[in-house]
């Protein structure tokens, strides 16, 4: 199953209510899953494909201790991807924070705040042929 994006850049939704990238908070029980896709893709910028970045907030949202991952590693890997996985166009990042995400030729990623000269660069065509999706919005419209 092919869940990537490849030359690709989802811009904000339309009722994004954050003018600029925000840092997603934590909570008082831990991260939130925003907070850990932001934290993985800030720190790593085009490092992981949407897979491997769905994959990788599963396992630190859900806590999966080493020992079990090293032990049913593949069990686990295979019950993640035998369900289906809301895309990144549904991520709190682009649809709450402000935050595009740019997708490169080889479907890594990388983040850029809305009011940044490169997340413009991308949506007004100067990138060259970038497929442009909008993140889901928050809200239906009324």
């Amino acid at each position: 199953m092919e869940w990537n994006y490849y030359n690709t850049f989802i811009t904000v939704s339309e009722d994004c209510p954050a003018e600029f990238g925000t840092v997603p908070s934590d909570r008082k029980s831990g991260k939130t899953k925003p907070g850990i896709e932001y934290e993985l893709l800030a720190g790593r910028p085009y490092t992981f494909t949407q897979e491997e970045l769905l994959y990788e907030v599963y396992l630190r949202h859900k806590e999966v201790p080493e020992e079990e991952l090293s032990a049913r590693g593949e069990q686990i890997r295979e019950a993640f991807y035998r369900k289906p996985q809301p895309c990144l166009r549904a991520s709190m990042l682009p649809k709450k924070y402000g935050w595009g995400l740019h997708f490169d030729a080889e479907g890594k990623i990388a983040l850029y705040p809305r009011e940044s000269p490169e997340y413009w660069s991308f949506t007004d065509g100067s990138r060259g042929s970038i497929r442009l999706l909008a993140a889901m919005r928050n809200s239906r419209k009324k």
